[in-house]
């Protein structure tokens, strides 16, 4: 009995969970409900900004990521949401609007095009093999930052209330609610914005409790006309190019879940399974009216801050996606906590995915004293994050657009980036790192889970959790004898 009362509280450590049902049932729901109310406010806000359905997004947030952990042999601890990359692609097409077709007639044809792309993952799968991680994940939490500030000038009191909430159970939080600070800062952030009469509650009122959330005439199969072919192929056109960079991305993200969780996910399962995983839950969601799917930084950072990184607790989050998507009421409660609270939560969140790049370079063993390594990270650095802020015509542009005879192509920064760092790392003289090896050198990161700080935090743990034992062993029979 002493002994099971010893390894139950193993997270009090603050050790990294990799199994939680050590945690138990009713504390594995509430970090799953965690996860969800990390990617909600990005995943909702793209159905938001190009006017497809948020109950349809959510139901196949759910489902798409659900269907990724099915192909990644149930390994990567990945929450799958909207994708912002294919904002360019829906604004395209819906621009083509006119007497005869509004933008949500539209819509059905980007989402076509997006189902495209999704399949393209699947054909460049088993080509991208490598990329120079640590630059690229400090970009990716660098390049979210300036977000998490525009949301916390909403009502900066709001975003400090989450934000000190989120350091306080963090840091001093005892049991179950250390590894909960998120949903800790979001309700208590939440009091405060309602004591501000920063909420309104209309929307909570005007819902529904329940409702499907598939709508025929939004989807592929009962909105788009196949006769008209020239402007099924003008979506094509217009949006496949975007897998590429999504792809890009998609990359970045799994690197950064690999540094943060210590277990390199680009050699098992595979790049090719992730980016399979990504392409066919894109590919289901855009059928059905829903955006486009990619990994989710926000729920990296939950990760990071809770250091439970069992996969299971994010199909719970996904299960609760999917399963509240036909409550509408449900989905408009969510909708009503303040743009500031996000930023107080992200300010957090987002910080935690560039530390770990941070963490990331170190542990590998990064030699900084040689030129290429220099390179290659400043060329990641500049491109990911210097054209993110460019100025164009007096406003902010996220990428690099340019022409092939008739088609526009716009990469993001961020893809930019990644593939000016894969082609460094191939082409420049002094490579000794190998992907696909489980052992890199010094010019890649090692994101295997045998690094000397792990093994040595792993170490301490396990003596620590030793002492307690031997001493409530002491104690059962010091009062035995007596």
């Amino acid at each position: 009995m002493a002994e099971e009362k010893t390894k139950a509280p193993a997270f009090e450590a603050g050790e990294a969970i990799y199994d939680a049902t050590k945690l138990g049932t009713p504390r594995m729901v509430i970090l799953g409900l965690q996860h969800m109310f990390a990617m909600f406010g990005a995943t909702v806000l793209v159905p938001l900004i190009t006017g497809l359905d948020v109950s349809t997004t959510l139901l196949f947030a759910g489902l798409g990521t659900l269907l990724f952990h099915f192909i990644t042999k149930m390994k990567v601890p990945a929450f799958l949401g909207s994708s912002f990359a294919f904002l360019g692609g829906y604004a395209a097409i819906t621009g083509l609007a006119d007497e005869n077709m509004t933008q949500a007639q539209l819509l059905p044809y980007a989402c076509f095009g997006v189902a495209c792309a999704g399949l393209v993952y699947l054909i460049l799968a088993a080509v991208i093999r490598a990329v120079v991680t640590g630059p690229i994940i400090i970009a990716i939490g660098l390049g979210l930052a300036p977000t998490a500030i525009s949301s916390c000038k909403s009502n900066w009191l709001v975003a400090i209330a989450a934000l000190v909430v989120v350091i306080l159970f963090n840091i001093w939080g005892i049991g179950m609610m250390r590894i909960i600070p998120i949903i800790m800062g979001v309700i208590v952030s939440y009091i405060v914005a309602v004591l501000c009469h920063d909420v309104d509650f209309t929307p909570i009122k005007e819902a529904a409790w329940i409702g499907f959330p598939i709508h025929w005439d939004s989807t592929v199969f009962g909105g788009i006309d196949y006769s008209n072919s020239s402007l099924i192929l003008t979506a094509v056109i217009a949006i496949v190019p975007i897998a590429l960079a999504t792809m890009m991305e998609h990359i970045g993200d799994i690197s950064a879940i690999s540094a943060t969780v210590g277990k390199n996910y680009l050699a098992d399962p595979g790049l090719h399974r992730t980016l399979t995983g990504d392409g066919l839950a894109t590919f289901m969601a855009s059928l059905f009216g829903a955006p486009a799917n990619t990994t989710y930084g926000e729920n990296t950072g939950v990760l990071a801050l809770t250091r439970v990184y069992d996969p299971r607790v994010i199909r719970i989050a996904a299960g609760f996606a999917a399963l509240l998507s036909f409550s509408p009421k449900f989905a408009a409660i969510i909708q009503t906590i303040p743009s500031a609270t996000v930023g107080g939560i992200s300010f957090v969140l987002y910080g935690m995915i560039s530390a770990a790049g941070l963490r990331n370079l170190v542990e590998s063993h990064v030699d900084f004293s040689k030129s290429r390594n220099l390179i290659i990270a400043a060329v990641i650095l500049v491109c990911s994050l210097g054209l993110k802020f460019q100025l164009v015509d007096g406003a902010l542009f996220d990428g690099l657009s340019f022409s092939i005879g008739s088609l526009n192509i716009t990469l993001s920064a961020l893809a930019v980036g990644s593939i000016a760092g894969i082609l460094l790392n191939a082409i420049l003289p002094g490579k000794d790192y190998i992907f696909d090896e489980s052992d890199p050198h010094d010019t890649g990161a090692d994101l295997s889970f045998e690094n000397v700080a792990l093994e040595k935090q792993k170490a301490y743990g396990e003596k620590k959790a030793k002492e307690k034992a031997a001493v409530k062993k002491l104690k059962v029979k010091a009062s035995e004898t007596k």
